[in-house]
């Protein structure tokens, strides 16, 4: 049916279907199921992230115990009041890294679109439901419409941070964010589209460095990164700025810069952060017996 952001955007004008309908069609024809089928398993989609949530408020700690308990800390500085900037904002923070903290922890999580970045979508969409009082079928649509930027990206990119860093990764999950939040607060396909390349040209060249090969360093605090750069670019589009680069484009261009990346910055603990003084000793002390 669609294979780039612009055959999405009018299929939908020229069907005037939604792109969470859209979406929707497309899996019943990947998949051969009914729209029941797909609107049940998304809704199974949902509740993971919901209750990884809620485990990640409470306090968990990944297997290696390198992190844990940041999801607890930065809930209970919301619930202080005394912050900088608004509840919003920071349930978003908050949400990202309690979904990552529990697949640290090895607990259930929803990939989106990997488990590296499974926190960026839900934290966006839950900390929208309180702001916004969406409904259940309000949360689904923006599942599917998520869904829908994030199969283009898969399909002409990539989303693998070992094969495009993690600008593939949590750069592609901000994106498909920025877009499903334009489009539940009212604003237009075109805005959407405009969210989406500015928040994937925002995170360009971000690279996969993980400490000791483990999804924890960076990576949890990088999805709250995500989580409020998907935000800031749903805000711009909504306010009428425009990306200056088509999106399509856009995704190519990522494309090309995750092929460009050097190997020791695409997931292997060979550059970065993992590579700091500190991060090697982590790596020693976990692996050494």
């Amino acid at each position: 049916m669609f294979t780039t952001i612009e055959e999405l955007i009018n299929l939908s004008e020229s069907s005037g279907k939604s792109i969470a309908e859209l979406m929707i069609l497309q899996e019943t024809k990947a998949t051969g199921k009914t729209e029941e089928f797909v609107i049940n398993k998304m809704t199974e989609n949902y509740k993971v992230m919901e209750k990884a949530i809620e485990s990640g408020i409470k306090g968990v700690q990944s297997y290696s115990g390198i992190t844990g308990g940041d999801g607890k800390r930065m809930h209970d500085y919301i619930e202080k009041g005394n912050y900088l900037t608004d509840e919003t904002f920071l349930k978003a923070i908050c949400y990202a890294i309690s979904t990552n903290e529990v697949n640290a922890a090895m607990g259930i999580i929803c990939a989106t679109p990997t488990a590296g970045s499974a926190g960026v979508v839900p934290s966006v969409l839950f900390s929208l439901k309180e702001k916004l009082n969406l409904s259940e079928k309000d949360c689904i649509d923006f599942l599917f419409t998520a869904g829908a930027f994030g199969y283009i990206i898969a399909n002409n990119a990539c989303i693998s941070g070992a094969a495009g860093g993690c600008q593939a990764e949590v750069g592609s999950a901000s994106g498909m964010a920025a877009a499903a939040a334009v489009i539940i607060k009212g604003g237009d396909a075109t805005q959407a589209t405009s969210a989406l390349a500015l928040a994937l040209k925002n995170m360009m060249g971000l690279v996969c460095d993980p400490v000791a090969g483990l999804v924890e360093v960076p990576c949890i605090t990088r999805n709250a990164a995500g989580a409020v750069n998907a935000l800031c670019s749903a805000e711009m589009a909504l306010a009428g700025i425009k990306t200056i680069i088509p999106a399509d484009e856009v995704i190519e261009a990522m494309h090309q810069v995750g092929i460009n990346m050097p190997v020791e910055l695409r997931e292997t603990a060979l550059g970065g952060v993992a590579t700091t003084k500190t991060g090697l000793e982590i790596k020693n002390k976990l692996f050494s017996s």
